[in-house]
C-alpha cells in the first residue's frame, strides 16, 4: 500500500489567501462573448442579451476579479470603439485571431454583466498599436466622476458614476512576437514606466500590472522581468506572470507534474524581482499577477484551429473549445495549490478563460450550457481557501518524470481561517495506477471535524463532461475519510484532486459567495 504523511500547523502562515487570487479572464475571442456570456436570442436572456444560465455558473464558480477585453485581442483594440449607440459602433477586424469585432457589448455592457456575476473590473490598455495617451483617456473616461470631455462622455452614454476600475494591465505579452507592438524588454520597460507614471497623476489609487513574460520557456524569461523591472519598479504593483500546460506526446506523468513548473516559474520572478529591488535599494516589494494561466492544448490551436485568409475573417467562430478530462482537471487544481502556495507573492490571478474559449463553461447557442471538469476544483477552491495559506509538511514517494525529474507523487495545501475557526486542505495523487492513503496531522488546528470532503477522479481519466453528456464528471463525497486523535486518514483514488473542509466547534462550511 502506498502512504504520504502531511502536517498541517495553524502556526506556519505564508500569506493571507486574497480573493483577487481567484479572478477570471473574459477576451474576444471566438464564441466567448458572443454565444458565450451574450446571446440576445437565448431562451435564458436577460432584458440586455446576456444568457441568466452562464451569470448562474459564473456566480457559482466564485470568481473575484474579472481581467478585460484582453489577452492578445487589446493590442489592437480601440476602446472608444465600445462605447456609445451599439449603431454606431464600428466593425473592426481582430488580427490577434484573424477574425470580425462587432464591439456590440463594450465597456458599459461588461461592466453590467460582471454587476450580475458579482466580480470586480480589471482592465487592460493597448500599448501594442498604442501608447500613453490612449491609456490616459481610457482612464479619465473609466474613473474620473465628471467635469471633463471624456468623463462627461461617458455621463452621455448612461453612465453617470464612474466605474472607478482599480486594476490595470500595462499592455498584454509584450514579450512575445506574436503580439502587435512587439518591442525589446528595454523599449517596453520605457513605454510602461512612462505610462503608469502618467497614470498615477490622473489617478494616484490604481495598481498597476507590468508584463511579464508570457511563458517560463520563452528565451528571454528572466532577463526581460530584469530589464522591465529596472525601468519600472518604482511605478508599478505588480509583474504577470502566464502559463499554459497540455499532456504532449501522451507523457501523461510530465504532465500530471506541470505545477512543479509553476511553482518553479514564480520562484524565478520572485527571485528576479527581489534582485532589482536589491540593486535599487527600495523598500517596495513587487507582487504577482499569475492573469493567465489554465490548461490549454495549444498545438490542437496550431494545427486545427487557425483561420488564415484575407477573405476569411469570421464573427465568433469556435476557436480554442478545448474540452477537458479527469486528468486536466486534476492538473487544474493542482495549479491552484501552486498558486495558493505562493499566496505571500501571488496576490492576483485570472484562469483564462471563463466561457467557451479554454473554459471551464461551455454553451450551445440556443441550448443548455455546463460545467467542464475543471470547473469543480475552482469552483470548491474559491469557496473553502480561506484565511491563510499554511506552510506544510509533505512526506510522499516519488515517482520519475521526462519533464521535471523526480516528484513527489501527492501534493496538498492547506488553509486556516482561525477567525471562522476553519480549515481546509486540498490534495491531488499523482499516480496513474496507486491509490494513497494519506495521514494528515491536524492536532494543531485544535477539536476539529469534517465538514465536507469532495474527490474528482474516474477509472477513465480521460472521461469528459460534453453536451451529450454535461454531467458524465462530478465530484463526489470521499467517504474514506476518518478523524481520529488529531488525525485525519484519507484514500486518494490514481490521479484525482480531493477538497476536505474541517470545523471547530459551530463552524458551518463556507457558502456560495
Amino acid at each position: 500500500m502506498t502512504t504520504a504523511h502531511l502536517t498541517v500547523d495553524a502556526h506556519f502562515a505564508v500569506g493571507p489567501v486574497r480573493r483577487a487570487l481567484f479572478g477570471g479572464f473574459v477576451e474576444h475571442l471566438g464564441r466567448h462573448v458572443y454565444d458565450g456570456i451574450y446571446e440576445p436570442g437565448h431562451p435564458s436572456a436577460d432584458e440586455e442579451g446576456f444568457r441568466a444560465d452562464v451569470v448562474e455558473l459564473v456566480r457559482e464558480l466564485g470568481v473575484s476579479t474579472i481581467r478585460y477585453p484582453g489577452g492578445n485581442f487589446v493590442s489592437g483594440f480601440r476602446w472608444e470603439d465600445s462605447v456609445g449607440p451599439r449603431q454606431d459602433r464600428p466593425r473592426r477586424l481582430d488580427l490577434a485571431w484573424h477574425s470580425t469585432e462587432t464591439n456590440e457589448v463594450g465597456l458599459h455592457e461588461f461592466s453590467s454583466w460582471l454587476d450580475k456575476v458579482g466580480s470586480e473590473l480589471m482592465l487592460a490598455v493597448n500599448l501594442g498599436t498604442r501608447g500613453t495617451q490612449e491609456a490616459l483617456d481610457l482612464l479619465e473616461y473609466a474613473n474620473i466622476p465628471g467635469g471633463t470631455a471624456l468623463s462627461e462622455r461617458r455621463v452621455a452614454n448612461g453612465r453617470t458614476q464612474p466605474f472607478g476600475v482599480k486594476t490595470w494591465c500595462l499592455g498584454n505579452e509584450m514579450d512575445g512576437p506574436w503580439q502587435l507592438g512587439h518591442r525589446s524588454a528595454d523599449d517596453y520597460g520605457k513605454l510602461a514606466s512612462q505610462t503608469a507614471k502618467a497614470m498615477r497623476q490622473l489617478d494616484p489609487d490604481v495598481a498597476l500590472v507590468v508584463c511579464g513574460s508570457s511563458s517560463a520557456h520563452m528565451p528571454t524569461f528572466g532577463e526581460w522581468e530584469r530589464v522591465v523591472l529596472a525601468h519600472a519598479y518604482d511605478d508599478v504593483d505588480y509583474i504577470s506572470c502566464h502559463a499554459y500546460y497540455e499532456e504532449k506526446n501522451g507523457d501523461l506523468g510530465s504532465f500530471l507534474a506541470s505545477a512543479v513548473d509553476m511553482d518553479r516559474f514564480i520562484e524565478t520572478v520572485v527571485a528576479t524581482a527581489d534582485h532589482v529591488k536589491a540593486v535599487r535599494g527600495s523598500g517596495k516589494t513587487i507582487n504577482i499577477s499569475f492573469d493567465e494561466w489554465n490548461v490549454w492544448y495549444l498545438s490542437r490551436f496550431e494545427n486545427v484551429d487557425r483561420i488564415e485568409g484575407i477573405d476569411n475573417w469570421p464573427v465568433a467562430p469556435r476557436l480554442l473549445e478545448d474540452v477537458y478530462s479527469v486528468a486536466d482537471a486534476v492538473v487544474f487544481g493542482n495549479l491552484l495549490i501552486s498558486l495558493i502556495r505562493h499566496a505571500d507573492r501571488v496576490t492576483s490571478a485570472s484562469l483564462a478563460q471563463l466561457v467557451n474559449v479554454i473554459a471551464p463553461i461551455m454553451t450551445e447557442p440556443g441550448g443548455p450550457a455546463w460545467r467542464q471538469t475543471t470547473f469543480y476544483p475552482f469552483a470548491i477552491t474559491s469557496r473553502l481557501a480561506h484565511g491563510d495559506a499554511l506552510e506544510l509538511k509533505l512526506d510522499a514517494p516519488t515517482y520519475a518524470t521526462a519533464e521535471y525529474g523526480q516528484v513527489p507523487l501527492v501534493d496538498a495545501i492547506a488553509t486556516h481561517d482561525a477567525e471562522a475557526r476553519r480549515a481546509a486542505v486540498f490534495l491531488v495523487n499523482r499516480s496513474q495506477d496507486e491509490a494513497v492513503t494519506v495521514t494528515v496531522d491536524v492536532a494543531s488546528l485544535g477539536d476539529v471535524r469534517v465538514l465536507e470532503a469532495h474527490t474528482l477522479s474516474d477509472e477513465d481519466h480521460y472521461a469528459k463532461n460534453t453536451l451529450a453528456e454535461p454531467e458524465r464528471v462530478s465530484p463526489q463525497t470521499n467517504d474514506s475519510v476518518t478523524l481520529e486523535a488529531g488525525t485525519l486518514t484519507i484514500l486518494l483514488p490514481p490521479i484525482s484532486w480531493t477538497a476536505l473542509s474541517l470545523g471547530r466547534e459551530g463552524a458551518e462550511s463556507p457558502s456560495l459567495r
